[in-house]
């Protein structure tokens, strides 16, 4: 399990370059990136997430309970209501936690909890109580990004950013997150297998 190994010393730079990519692809959209605080679209609906954030995801809950044990308490609960509703219709093991990998399970997981919030939201002030220590996919959301897509490759966005932008100018904004640095520390992590915010909180 990866709640019982370390998160590798690289992760804080990995961290400081992938908040430089943010600021970089902030800076060059402008006021055509409209994320802000309390901004919580991108908060809701399962997702993938790798066994380096499943660890940095449990630091972050570890510094939280010391600093403040009620907020850390409060998400501990909302990841366990999380799991209860949607435990059963997992699309892999609910026992670890770790996501299938058969093409039926892959399909399943493409409407798996769809609408449901991500229990580290705080759901009054629409605030992630884990900012420092979210998973890469939340720190990619919001300026354009290119994915692999049927016909190659695309620039994905969040679609309340970049309104009336042309394709060009959104291309000009793309960030480049280090995922060169990324695929190493999960090499040197060794772990494998993809689970979801809740069940890496629970770990």
């Amino acid at each position: 399990m990866v709640a019982k190994m370390k998160l590798p010393v690289g992760d804080a730079e990995l961290m400081q370059r992938m908040d430089a990519a943010l600021a970089e692809a902030a800076r060059l959209a402008g006021e055509w990136l409209v994320c802000k605080p309390g901004c919580a679209q991108c908060c809701h609906g399962a997702f993938a997430i790798s066994p380096l954030d499943a660890l940095r995801l449990r630091e972050g809950m570890k510094a939280l309970l010391a600093a403040e044990p009620s907020a850390a308490e409060a998400i501990e609960r909302r990841a366990r209501a999380w799991v209860a509703e949607h435990g059963p219709e997992f699309p892999g093991d609910a026992a670890t936690g770790l996501l299938g990998e058969t093409n039926e399970e892959r399909e399943r997981f493409e409407e798996f909890a769809d609408e449901a919030a991500c229990p580290a939201l705080e759901p009054v002030s629409g605030r992630c109580e884990l900012y420092a220590s979210r998973p890469m996919t939340c720190r990619v959301f919001g300026p354009p990004v290119r994915v692999k897509a049927e016909d190659g490759v695309a620039l994905g966005h969040c679609e309340l950013c970049f309104v009336g932008a042309s394709t060009d100018e959104v291309a000009a904004c793309a960030m480049k997150p280090p995922h060169e640095l990324e695929e190493r520390l999960l090499e040197e992590l060794g772990a494998r297998g993809e689970t979801v915010v809740a069940f890496a909180l629970l770990a």
